[in-house]
């Protein structure tokens, strides 16, 4: 593996020699396939470089960008598949929550007893912090109004499950990150349309129902899925037998729905409204059947759990290409302004969470845990709804800048607590040893008691 690294990052260093003699030449037959040489093979071969092995992603992310820059036409259509239909983003946006959900836990709600306070500012951080400072860049720049729209929807969003990952890496509070981010998912149905309503509504159309119900398609129906799967995996033999009734009950309305009963609905009912409850309840019950299907899957196939995530990735990737190809002209445009805006929002996000959190008396790790969950947004969520609209390469091309930046400021973030949080820790135990009435070691031992600090 690691010479199969090697190779490829000697690859990409003469493929950005190439690149770069393309360029002064200014023959583009040589520079744009050199480029997507160089940016492919670097992001394969940094994972053998431990230092950047937690940047893989993110590289590949900017690969994503960068290769839909260059060859944009390869990832609008291929052939007759129009590869920004708002059905085809549906279907990848939820496989990407899907994928992500089967992260989560019903036993991460149980945290909410214990962890209130931080839970409570978590929440009015994240929904207040990143909507206003998104509109407060939005004035100060001049974008087109869907860009700015766009700016407003990513800092309207839920946090996304990033999150959890950089709370883990600089040793916070995990606990506390896991039910922020399950409970503002919860929320987002109802508070981002709100805040899209109130912030954006002059810059676009908003229909505040028809977000609601996009939203719920695009994160409750997948996540939901997710968690009847973990609910599964500790159902009782009476309970199986209940699933299967409902299993069977929910296949057959599916069924039936493309044999002529979504017709009849569509021509007989009057009320826009109840026909798109109609179309979340069978999206709800299609949820059903995804995630017994799954769980039957994964018995069978112990590992699938560990790959969704990867394929998670793939989506996200998948949409990142689609949403840079089509809004190319415009990225072109506003790119560098973006990603600017980008490292505002974010650090914005960071800083504010973190600093109302220690004033409201939170400690530390909690507070950490608290900026982490306002500064990363759900740039999936983002795109999707941008989708749903039609407006992939307007609405949606924030999402496609703010996402990568948001991952590597993380990283690097998380990696400053971890070595700040290690230290902290090595300093209470110093103290604690140095104090008189701490434990001998030979009582310690005696009774099989870990030492003070020895669980962390």
């Amino acid at each position: 593996m690691k010479r199969l690294s090697r190779f490829l990052l000697l690859l990409a260093c003469i493929a950005t020699a190439a690149m770069l003699l393309g360029l002064a030449l200014e023959k583009e037959a040589v520079w744009q396939p050199a480029a997507v040489v160089a940016i492919i093979s670097f992001a394969i071969g940094m994972g053998g470089i431990t230092s950047l092995k937690s940047f893989r992603y993110t590289a590949w992310i900017i690969a994503a960008v960068v290769i839909a820059l260059i060859y944009p036409s390869a990832f609008t259509h291929w052939g007759t598949v129009d590869l920004r239909n708002k059905w085809l983003i549906l279907l990848v946006i939820q496989f990407v929550m899907f994928g992500m959900g089967i992260q989560m836990s019903l036993k991460d709600f149980s945290g909410i007893a214990t962890t209130g306070k931080g839970v409570m500012v978590g929440l009015l951080c994240h929904f207040s912090i990143m909507p206003l400072t998104g509109l407060m860049l939005t004035k100060i720049f001049s974008f087109e109004p869907e860009i700015a729209a766009g700016i407003i929807l990513i800092g309207s969003c839920s946090s996304g499950l990033a999150s959890n990952v950089m709370v883990y890496l600089a040793r916070a509070n995990l606990v506390l990150s896991v039910v922020v981010t399950a409970l503002s998912t919860l929320a987002a149905p109802f508070l981002t349309p709100l805040l899209m309503k109130l912030l954006a509504g002059t810059l676009i159309e908003v229909k505040f129902v028809n977000m609601m119900m996009e939203i719920i398609k695009i994160v409750i129906v997948p996540i939901g899925a997710a968690l009847l799967h973990d609910y599964l995996k500790t159902a009782s033999p009476n309970t199986w037998r209940t699933v299967k009734i409902i299993f069977a009950l929910c296949a057959l309305w599916l069924i039936a729905l493309p044999l002529g009963l979504w017709q009849f609905f569509s021509a007989n009912v009057l009320s826009e409204q109840l026909l798109m409850s109609i179309e979340i309840f069978s999206f709800l019950l299609g949820a059903f059947v995804i995630g017994v299907l799954y769980h039957l899957l994964s018995v069978r196939y112990p590992k699938l759990d560990s790959f969704m995530p990867y394929l998670s990735m793939f989506g996200i990737i998948y949409f990142t290409l689609v949403t840079t190809a089509a809004g190319r002209d415009n990225l072109l445009k506003v790119g560098f302004l973006l990603f600017f805006c980008s490292v505002i929002h974010n650090a914005s996000g960071y800083f504010f969470g973190y600093w109302l959190s220690r004033w409201v008396g939170l400690d530390k790790p909690s507070a950490r845990t608290i900026a982490f969950e306002v500064g990363l947004q759900n740039g999936g969520m983002a795109s999707g709804l941008a989708g749903s609209m039609g407006k992939l390469g307007t609405v949606g091309l924030p999402a496609a800048i703010f996402s990568p930046w948001m991952n590597i400021s993380g990283s690097i973030l998380a990696n400053y607590w971890r070595r700040k949080s290690l230290k902290e820790m090595r300093e209470t135990n110093e103290i604690i040893d140095a104090s008189p009435t701490a434990v001998p070691p030979a009582d310690t031992r005696r009774t099989g008691a870990n030492p003070v600090g020895g669980g962390m």
